[in-house]
């Protein structure tokens, strides 16, 4: 069957699979939701709040991956990508505060744990938990962008969630110990929040343009330094357009010649970065210095940028 599975989403586009994983998300929650009640289960409860989440998630996500599809227009000359990226924080901060929601009612139990009904509570838990077997495996484990990837956190999230309630109701059942459901949910939480958190970390590092993780900026300098003909490489600037595309701009110090001899540089360039897995490349080729002669340089020169070759 997960084979079956697996060949499935391989033909199935982004857009349909986040469509196939709401329906069964929305179907999971409203079963975790009767049973949590009628166990008297917090962990379940719990459980079913991070699938609340997770059907909050994937409705933003498919309307996200929808708008993340149109081409570049003069709105939007890189393209809707970081549509994705919004939807992506928003889900980041919904683990957040499902996880301190959590938290809140496992205090609660702490001081007053309520009887609960174990079977019960189980069987449901081992419902949800086939059912996040099978969104994980619709979803996959690569992903185009951090849209996907908050989704699949999410999933991932709620997995490990009905794991933790299964383990708690057994507990309950043969030791009667009920302050096992208190605990299931805190370290349920805990886990949202570590999803949550590096999520949000990620999307908000691409909205600020810090330079992408893994890549050396004074590294790829020296290698465009070292390309024959290349004197000098100052105004650096490398980051992510969305998750996992990069732009990369600079100006490169050349002597004084046609500008029609700087194309074999340019190339060899274009290449060189390709290879580091940036395809969206701008150079300024020019015989002086920068103004303020840094590396990094200062944008705020009126008409700076006028002139750059793609």
């Amino acid at each position: 069957m997960w084979h079956s599975i697996g060949r499935e989403r391989v033909r199935l586009s982004p857009h349909k699979r986040l469509t196939i994983t709401f329906f069964v998300t929305v179907f999971i929650m409203a079963a975790e939701v009767i049973g949590g009640l009628l166990s008297n289960s917090l962990a379940l409860l719990s459980d079913a709040g991070h699938v609340v989440a997770d059907a909050f998630a994937i409705a933003i996500s498919i309307i996200a991956a929808h708008i993340s599809r149109r081409p570049p227009d003069k709105r939007a000359t890189y393209g809707y990508h970081r549509v994705g990226l919004l939807a992506g924080l928003v889900n980041g901060v919904s683990l957040l505060v499902i996880a301190a929601s959590i938290f809140f009612e496992s205090y609660e139990r702490f001081t007053r744990p309520p009887t609960i009904d174990a079977p019960l509570m189980i069987a449901i838990a081992l419902f949800g938990l086939l059912g996040n077997g099978v969104m994980a495996s619709i979803l996959g484990t690569r992903h185009e962008d951090l849209n996907m990837k908050s989704v699949w956190l999410h999933i991932l999230g709620d997995t490990l969630s009905s794991v933790g309630v299964v383990v708690s109701g057994i507990i309950v059942y043969y030791t009667g110990w009920a302050y096992a459901d208190p605990i299931a949910s805190t370290i349920i939480g805990i886990v949202i929040v570590w999803g949550g958190a590096r999520l949000t970390r990620e999307t908000i590092a691409i909205f600020l343009d810090l330079t992408p993780r893994g890549f050396n900026v004074e590294g790829l300098a020296e290698k465009i330094g070292g390309v024959p003909g290349v004197i000098d490489v100052h105004d650096v600037h490398l980051r992510s357009v969305a998750h996992k595309r990069f732009a990369f701009s600079a100006h490169v110090w050349v002597h004084d010649q046609a500008l029609s001899k700087t194309a074999e540089i340019r190339q060899q360039i274009r290449d060189m970065l390709r290879e580091e897995g940036i395809h969206h490349v701008t150079l300024q080729f020019e015989s002086g210095e920068c103004e303020n002669n840094g590396f990094y340089c200062r944008i705020h020169h009126e008409g700076e940028d006028n002139h750059h070759t793609h």
